[in-house]
């Protein structure tokens, strides 16, 4: 039997945790940290190693991955007193994190003296698409560090798009799609609070939209969790601001005007000052209805 390949994991949250779980088999010795060890559990009650710091982590695994939620966080994990830069073992980092192009290349930069590639690797899809494994994996950083990660990315996700050489670049890539999907999100919630207004049927609309030029997936994936009354999509309206704000920090170091999702922005930036930041995104149509004076549900 061939050697296992020494993986580490760091971060198991909402979308951390079902990705870990995926590098789990017999070809695999997995070493994770969180800072609750209740998170590590399941892992090690499945053979996992927890480990007591990211520099732990480094000291055993060859290849590491982390998915952590800023970039503070990102660089301390990376770069700090114990941070995986200071491990033995480690060649390959692998930061899934979304948190920006600045970010990135600085961890890069901290790792490349210690002879530590770096790949800038973040996901999109969500809590759903890493349970399913159907993430979309982005991969920028040095050809042979993309190439030597891609298999387990494919173990991770369904597809690996790979936009660079450089770190940095897959981070900017996930900005374009988060604001994307920020600013769809918010305008089919007001969209539909004219409708529902005016009396349309909430499942009739729905059905409409996704059958003509108006669907994305803000409609197809997002706005069913908000007609069914559940209202959990899986992600915090926090993350999604702060990851709308690093989009429009990108933007302004481009000199790239972006009147609309500047608009868009302010609606999440308001939610969460309203103490929502912790809250699902699909809540943000409470605050569409209470302006539109119309429930968006379903039958």
């Amino acid at each position: 039997m061939p050697t296992p390949t020494r993986i580490g994991f760091l971060g198991l949250g909402q979308m951390g945790a079902p990705m870990a779980e995926r590098l789990l088999g017999e070809d695999v010795q997995l070493h994770v940290y969180d800072p609750r060890p209740e998170a590590m559990a399941p892992f090690t009650a499945r053979g996992a190693t927890a480990c007591a710091s990211p520099k732990a982590v480094a000291d055993r695994a060859e290849i590491v991955f982390a998915c952590l939620p800023s970039g503070k966080v990102s660089e301390a994990v990376a770069l700090g007193p114990e941070g995986v830069v200071h491990g033995k073992a480690l060649r390959l980092y692998a930061e899934m994190s979304t948190i920006g192009r600045a970010s990135v290349q600085r961890i890069a930069e901290g790792l490349a003296p210690r002879d530590i590639a770096m790949v800038d690797a973040p996901i999109s899809g969500g809590p759903a698409g890493a349970r399913a494994g159907t993430l979309a994996m982005l991969a920028a950083g040095a050809p042979a560090a993309v190439e030597r990660l891609r298999p387990w990315q494919f173990r991770i996700g369904r597809q690996v798009f790979v936009l660079g050489e450089t770190p940095g670049q897959a981070q900017v890539m996930k900005l374009v799609n988060n604001l994307l999907f920020a600013a769809n999100a918010a305008t089919a919630l007001e969209a539909f609070s004219l409708g529902a207004k005016a009396g349309l049927d909430a499942d009739v609309m729905l059905e409409m939209v996704n059958a003509g030029t108006g669907r994305s997936f803000a409609t197809a994936g997002f706005l069913p969790t908000v007609l069914s009354g559940e209202r959990r999509f899986g992600a915090s309206i926090g993350v999604l601001d702060k990851d709308v704000g690093l989009g429009l920090e990108e933007a302004r170091s481009q000199d790239v005007p972006m009147w609309s999702l500047e608009q868009a922005a302010r609606l999440w930036r308001f939610a969460a000052s309203q103490g929502m930041a912790g809250e699902d995104l699909a809540q943000l149509a409470r605050l569409i209805e209470g302006w539109g004076g119309a429930p968006i549900r379903g039958r």
